[in-house]
């Protein structure tokens, strides 16, 4: 079990002293922490993670219309119409998402006035 006396060459010190080395060692113990959990990491641009939303889009329209095309071809046996039907409905919505998404962060109104 752990002994609950301070250390030899801290108990020689003056109680401030005491206290004062405690917080330097847990000041220093904190830094440490933060530096190796990244806490210190300047937070994410604001452009780049609009473009990561907007790349998040535009995948995210292909990617689920041509599923969904896929399977209803699968599943009604339409020779790929559904797939290309699919595709482009998916393209025109991740589209469209951009440009709603764009719309409401150059703080355009209902309007298209400041």
């Amino acid at each position: 079990m752990a002994d609950d006396r301070p250390d030899k060459q801290a108990s020689n010190l003056p109680e401030d002293a005491r206290i004062d080395s405690l917080e330097e060692r847990l000041r220093r113990a904190q830094a440490k922490e933060a530096e190796r959990t990244g806490a210190n990491r300047p937070p994410p641009d604001k452009n780049e993670a609009a473009g990561s939303r907007v790349l998040s889009y535009l995948l995210g329209g292909v990617l689920g219309g041509a599923f969904v095309g896929w399977a209803v071809d699968r599943l009604f046996d339409t020779g790929g119409i559904a797939l290309v039907v699919g595709l482009v409905l998916g393209i025109v919505g991740g589209f469209w998402s951009i440009v709603r998404f764009s719309s409401t962060q150059s703080g355009l109104g209902r309007d298209g006035n400041d």
